[in-house]
């Protein structure tokens, strides 16, 4: 896991945090539907996790990212928006 502070993007554009995420073979999870903008505009990623702010309890959130990472690999998670 990277958060933003680790990676240095704190302030950056959402296009930055992508570029990175996808240089770094890094799946976003986020609550930030201008996320979900950039997939709708084609730009490449290595995969999006989107849930809406408080709609889970961390708990959710953690088993369905183990879930998730278990289920698909790096390959098959590039380019996709899965919703928790």
């Amino acid at each position: 896991m990277t958060t933003t502070s680790d990676a240095g993007l704190t302030g950056a554009d959402d296009v930055d945090h992508v570029a990175f995420a996808l240089t770094n073979q890094r799946v976003i999870y986020t609550n930030d539907e201008d996320y979900l903008i950039l997939n709708d505009q084609g730009v490449t990623h290595a995969g999006i996790v989107f849930c809406h702010q408080g709609s889970r309890s961390i708990g959710e959130i953690i088993r369905f990212l183990v879930l998730l990472h278990a289920c698909l690999t790096a390959e098959e998670m590039q380019g996709t928006v899965e919703f928790a």
